[in-house]
């Protein structure tokens, strides 16, 4: 048994429960298969209280996860690119990630190795600011490519 006001001792288990209730504290057995068992004498409510809030505070300091969408056509000239794409890097150097689209309306469908294309240049430019997570892939009216931000060394 073991304890803030506790000689650390091995005791029966009738003696280990009446020295916790004279502390007012509980009796919490931490290794069940350790010969003999150990068991701390602790206020086991506030020790709860303490785990939540270790949790939280991990939970709180995660990061989350931002992506940013970037919407093309299939037929975006060279200066609207470049805007974009300057956007892109902006947004990855922030750490967010970038979910670039192609959208096909109407009869543009026809040119969906324009839209591949168009995407396979923005991942090019995009490369020494982020690492592609996934290729150029059609989904509906929609070619998508995902960029997640380069890991940076500190």
């Amino acid at each position: 048994m073991v304890g803030d006001n506790v000689k650390v001792d091995v005791y029966p288990t009738d003696q280990a429960i009446k020295i916790a209730q004279e502390q007012n504290l509980d009796l919490v057995e931490i290794s069940p298969n350790a010969d003999p068992p150990v068991c701390k004498v602790i206020d086991y409510s506030k020790f709860k209280y303490e785990q939540k809030k270790k949790q939280k505070e991990i939970k709180a300091k995660a990061q989350k996860t931002v992506i940013k969408e970037i919407r093309f056509g299939p037929n975006t000239d060279d200066h609207d690119f470049n805007f974009k794409l300057n956007h892109a890097i902006k947004f990855l150097k922030d750490g967010a990630k970038v979910k670039a689209y192609v959208h096909f309306y109407g009869r543009t469908i026809v040119f969906k190795d324009r839209g591949e294309i168009l995407l396979l240049k923005f991942a090019q430019a995009l490369e020494e600011y982020g690492k592609v997570e996934q290729l150029p892939k059609m989904e509906g009216k929609r070619m998508i490519l995902f960029v997640a931000p380069k890991l940076v060394k500190k």
